[in-house]
């Protein structure tokens, strides 16, 4: 990348931007209130106010959304007449798991093997950094050829809605010309890539309840209905033998056109064990990113160690569906919840609760956009070409903003390529993904602008 005086700035920032990830992924931003303390949200989205602040931004602001998080929003002008670019990052990140399986602590950024570890250092504290890398490198050669909004949203790993709702109701604010997701990530480290397709999510709280308390198992089992048992049998409904995602009424047949993902290069990615078969039916990239899956993300009932003999009286999931692109989420939420009606045993009575939606994203590749993106990764990464992929996680923000501003052209780019294991432990970045994909945006907007 070198000889190119924006490679070169950026490259000259890289310890900058260690020094700044470092701080930010110090804050235990997960905003889960329950389980983190509120004011680790509220100091990582001061860190974002004054790094926007010390750039120049004007209107500053801490939103105050209706779910109680808070995202982060400044506006950069532009020369006179130039068009408006939106970039966004999220601030918050999933909680760490089991701290313990952390090779290194989940809140320090740690170097090892060439790859900077640490919670929201790809997803997407690291999303952030690029956006002021690229608006740096910018400032340092020629100036910034557009003008830029940045939104910071304090909530998206919850998927609880507040930037939506807070955006919904003051159209105005992130209106712009075109949107770049800073959320998404390259098919593989150093293949360049968009993300064209997201899908959707819908997020149910299944309960059953077949007594009025737990009852000895020795005296009463055998007769008495187990409502674990019958939670079991409800969320075995979901799946057809080879795995599939059955919900009933929700069409599981759709194909991916574009990037193929090869099953053994999955088998890597994913880590799945030796001898154990990957589930569902079509190719892999049909599977995670044109077709519904279902997964149980949790359930509640004793833990082994300190059980007692007992039929249970109750028993709680959280079950996710994921909806590709055409799949209206508010309706496969309706098709899942009458399905675990229709699957629910013996009388058993079943309880089910929404508590978090996004609708699924399609992007128009053919737009401009879409051409000064192509021609800046060309640059940022020599001798590659471009690729279009899917992505089988949600980005609810995508939607509402294509619906606000259906003239805006959006792009998803990002750090989360696969080495990276966001929202597992030993989360990492890679530095050349950084510098590369920082180098790239601001090419984007120098090339945007002249368009």
């Amino acid at each position: 990348m070198s000889s190119n005086p924006v490679a070169e700035t950026v490259a000259s920032l890289m310890p900058r931007a260690k020094e700044e990830l470092t701080e930010l992924v110090a804050f235990r931003s997960v905003a889960d209130f329950d389980q983190f303390p509120k004011s680790e949200s509220e100091g990582a989205a001061r860190w974002v106010a004054d790094a926007l602040t010390a750039e120049g931004f004007q209107d500053v602001a801490l939103l105050d959304t209706p779910d109680g998080t808070q995202s982060v929003y400044g506006y950069l002008p532009g020369p006179a007449g130039a068009k408006t670019v939106l970039l966004y990052a999220h601030y918050d990140v999933q909680p760490p798991l089991d701290e313990a399986a952390w090779t290194t602590p989940p809140f320090e950024l740690t170097e090892r093997d060439g790859r900077w570890y640490g919670r929201g250092a790809a997803d997407c504290k690291g999303g952030l950094i690029m956006h002021l890398l690229a608006l740096r490198a910018l400032k340092a050669n020629g100036g910034i050829p557009v003008g830029v909004k940045v939104i910071a949203e304090g909530s998206e790993e919850m998927g609880t809605g507040g930037l939506e709702r807070y955006a919904e109701a003051r159209p105005e604010l992130l209106a712009a010309d075109t949107i770049v997701i800073g959320d998404a990530g390259n098919f593989r480290a150093g293949l360049p890539t968009v993300t064209s397709t997201l899908r959707g999510m819908t997020l149910v709280r299944v309960r059953i309840d077949t007594l009025a308390g737990n009852l000895h198992s020795g005296q009463f089992g055998g007769a008495a209905p187990d409502a674990l048992a019958a939670l079991i049998r409800v969320l075995d409904s979901l799946r057809a033998e080879d795995g599939s995602t059955t919900v009933e009424g929700l069409s599981g047949g759709a194909a991916w056109e574009g990037l193929e993902y090869e099953e053994e290069q999955f088998r890597q990615d994913a880590k799945v064990l030796d001898g154990v078969e990957l589930i569902g039916s079509g190719t892999v990239a049909d599977r995670i990113w044109a077709r519904p899956a279902v997964t149980v993300i949790g359930i509640d009932c004793p833990p082994v160690v300190g059980a007692t003999p007992s039929v249970q009286a109750s028993a709680r999931a959280l079950v996710s569906l994921r909806v590709p692109p055409g799949v209206d989420a508010g309706e496969a939420t309706k098709l899942l919840q009458a399905h675990l009606e229709a699957n629910t045993p013996w009388g058993a009575r079943l309880s089910t609760e929404q508590i978090g939606e996004g609708q699924a994203f399609r992007a128009d590749t053919g737009s401009p956009a879409y051409q000064a993106m192509a021609t800046a990764m060309a640059v940022a990464y020599p001798g590659q070409e471009m690729q279009y992929a899917g992505q089988g996680g949600s980005i609810p923000l995508c939607n509402t903003l294509a619906a606000l501003y259906p003239r805006a052209e959006i792009l998803l780019i990002g750090l989360s390529e696969p080495e990276a294991q966001i929202h597992a432990v030993n989360e990492s970045v890679s530095p050349d993904e950084l510098e590369r994909l920082s180098v790239a945006e601001a090419l984007f907007l120098r090339n945007y602008a002249a368009g």
